[in-house]
């Protein structure tokens, strides 16, 4: 072939796969097999690469590649990226549009789907993609491009060369997700919560071959800026700007109509919510917008949340189920935790088998039994519990359920703790099951943080007899550990290295990973800034423990007692004669933020919340893990939950992570 007919050769495969692409991933509707795609793709995979002269930056083989980053960039959004205020029934919704219809007589509104993923701005220069950014804070994001570029269902190139910005929601298929799981649990992994969750960290890999594997989709939901039309014709209406949306390229909302007051909308909700489940995507509530233009400027917008909007979030969907078992495991505590066995059914996003009991005082309660037909929800959409039981539908002879009289790890006598909320504990401090719960969590991310040491190793090293207790890590040989079972010479040497290396963690996660009842993170860290060695935290009395902010009687006991038992300070000083920092790392380098208490939520732009709370802490101030009257400031970032919603019922502060670090 000629130069002209290959570069014809490839200008028609790139045509023809954007098309087919845009038919299967915007349309639903596809017109030739995976098949037939999958080789016209390898066809362009290979002449690219035999003709690298004919290069194109928007071809589609450019969606799956891109070198992985070190850091994202931050990205300010020309157009603030607001979230909306919340609404949970009827009566506030109606409050609402009893506001909005005081100021503008007879509005329409758009009805859309609320779709539970993670919203992103896409930036277009001539019909070309040449930016995507995640909403951060509203106003500052991260730029996610070249992952932005691996979902198909952002066009690469419009149909027409305009320039402008638009908003969309990426979420991961109720599909995919389900395989991702499978994938993850066949390899050991920990599983994605649900689809939201798996979509989020999948946008923020910072690998974007990794974001390619996971399949994620979009629905564009607003225009924020630009030109929609060549001829500068400016759209009057929400719904015209989806429209036009759709015919330059973007998948839209298709289950949105436009409804004329209370009732229509209502009628929408209802629908929608009666239609969730057979979706394709999660959704958690629906959007209700002005859909005028002029009007929305009208209304105009609040501090972070628009007056012409808001979002009416579903309750929390509950499914009835049978409970086929009940099973007792053992914690790190010793706390003796029932679970529920129940036959799968597909909740918020995943099918869940087991859900939580916590203790025998609310099996009593609920009167729950085994063969039971119970209502199951998801606490915060996240873990699974048993709401009730139904009597009316049980079968004869069942009986209630008891805690057993021994441990089931260890066979030792358990006993009734009341002080503890109504906990079953097992009393044997040797018992195995406490044993390997306690090293792991001593080697979890957020106490020592020594990768690679999962509960499969932490069993495996028990059984091998190479380890007793937490201290005996630091004892291990790699050759001890290259002998056992699915365990090799470069395995070995990376979990030595790790060890070694969290030596240096220091006293604050020190003090957490040694799992004192009642010590979480901001009590660790409360500690070690007091008390500044471990062996003064080892010699605290009570008083002076309770002379702490925020310790109490409880959490002081528990932290004498710890100290207190003969096998704990005998750990403590092994593992201070292996080497591990017993004095604080991060002390306060500031006194900017003394006297003041802070609570993270959602997902910050540019900041992990370790980040965040590492520099609050360095500057002398608290954080806390939930919200109170004590709380200063709640630091919310994208997709903040129900501590953004308590610290508005409690009129707490709430400031994004640009005040945060303008306060520091």
């Amino acid at each position: 072939m000629s130069q002209e007919e290959i570069k014809a050769k490839l200008d028609q495969l790139r045509a023809k796969l954007r098309y087919h692409a845009r038919k299967y991933y915007v349309e639903d509707a596809p017109e030739i097999s995976d098949f037939e795609y999958d080789r016209m793709y390898a066809e362009l995979l290979r002449l690219e690469a035999e003709y690298p002269e004919f290069d194109d930056p928007e071809s589609p083989s450019k969606r799956v590649g891109g070198k992985p980053l070190d850091q994202f960039e931050k990205v300010t959004h020309p157009v603030q990226m607001n979230s909306l205020s919340d609404v949970f029934s009827f009566e506030e919704l109606n409050e609402f549009l009893e506001r909005v219809g005081q100021i503008v007589e007879h509005p329409a509104y758009s009805v859309e789907p609320k779709i539970d993923g993670l919203s992103v701005s896409l930036r277009y220069e001539n019909g070309v993609f040449v930016q995507g950014a995640t909403r951060g804070d509203g106003f500052v994001g991260e730029d996610v491009t070249q992952n932005l570029r691996t979902v198909f269902s952002i066009p690469m190139k419009l149909s027409e060369p305009l320039s402008l910005t638009v908003r969309g929601e990426v979420y991961m298929p109720r599909q995919v997700f389900e395989k991702l799981n499978l994938a993850r649990e066949r390899d050991g992994l920990s599983l994605f919560a649900n689809p939201r969750n798996a979509a989020a960290g999948s946008l923020r890999q910072l690998d974007p071959r990794i974001t390619a594997e996971r399949r994620l989709d979009i629905f564009v939901f607003n225009f924020q800026e630009g030109s929609l039309y060549a001829d500068g014709h400016e759209p009057k209406t929400h719904t015209e700007t989806l429209d036009r949306l759709s015919a330059l390229g973007f998948k839209v909302l298709e289950e949105r109509i436009t409804a004329a007051g209370y009732d229509e909308i209502i009628k929408q909700i209802q629908r929608l919510g009666e239609k969730r489940e057979k979706l394709a995507y999660d959704i958690d509530g629906v959007v209700i917008k002005i859909d005028d233009l002029a009007t929305r400027r009208r209304l105009g917008e609040g501090t972070n949340t628009p007056r012409w909007a808001v979002a009416y979030k579903f309750p929390p969907e509950q499914k009835q189920t049978k409970l086929i078992d009940i099973v007792v495991a053992v914690g790190r505590t010793g706390v003796l935790t029932p679970t529920a066995v129940l036959q799968p059914v597909r909740l918020a996003g995943t099918v869940v088998s087991r859900a939580t009991l916590h203790n025998a005082e609310l099996i009593r309660e609920r009167d729950i039994r085994i063969g039971d037909i119970v209502t199951v929800q998801k606490a915060g959409d996240i873990i699974p519990e048993v709401v009730r039981s139904h009597p009316e539908l049980r079968s004869n002879g069942t009986e209630a359920f008891k805690m057993p009289e021994r441990c089931p790890s260890c066979g030792e006598p358990v006993f009734y703790d009341e002080d503890e909320g109504a906990a079953t504990r097992c009393t044997n401090v040797r018992c195995p099951a406490q044993l390997s719960r306690g090293i792991e969590h001593f080697a979890s991310k957020d106490a020592m943080n020594i990768d690679g040491l999962g509960p499969q190793l932490v069993e495996a090293l028990l059984k091998n007899q190479l380890i007793e207790d937490a201290a005996d890590l630091y004892r291990l040989r790699a050759e001890e550990i290259a002998g056992m079972e699915r365990m090799g010479e470069k395995s070995a040497a990376n979990l030595v290295w790790a060890i070694e290396k969290s030596k240096g963690a220091g006293l604050e996660r020190l003090i957490y990973a040694l799992g004192i009842r009642n010590v979480g993170e901001v009590a660790a860290a409360a500690l070690a800034q007091h008390f500044g060695t471990l062996d003064a935290c080892m010699g605290a009395t009570v008083e002076e423990l309770c002379s702490i902010s925020d310790f109490g009687q409880i959490t002081a006991d528990c932290v004498v007692n710890f100290f207190t038992h003969p096998q704990n300070r005998s750990l403590c000083r092994r593992l201070t004669e292996a080497g591990l920092l017993t004095v604080p790392v991060n002390q306060p380098k500031s006194d900017v933020l003394a006297g003041l208490t802070f609570v993270l939520t959602g997902t910050l732009p540019t900041l992990s919340r370790d980040e965040a709370s590492e520099k609050i802490r360095a500057a002398g101030g608290k954080v806390a893990g939930s919200v109170s009257s004590k709380t200063s400031y709640v630091v919310a970032g994208e997709a903040a939950g129900s501590k953004l919603t308590k610290a508005r019922q409690l009129g707490i502060p709430v400031i994004d992570e640009a005040a945060l670090l303008a306060m520091l």
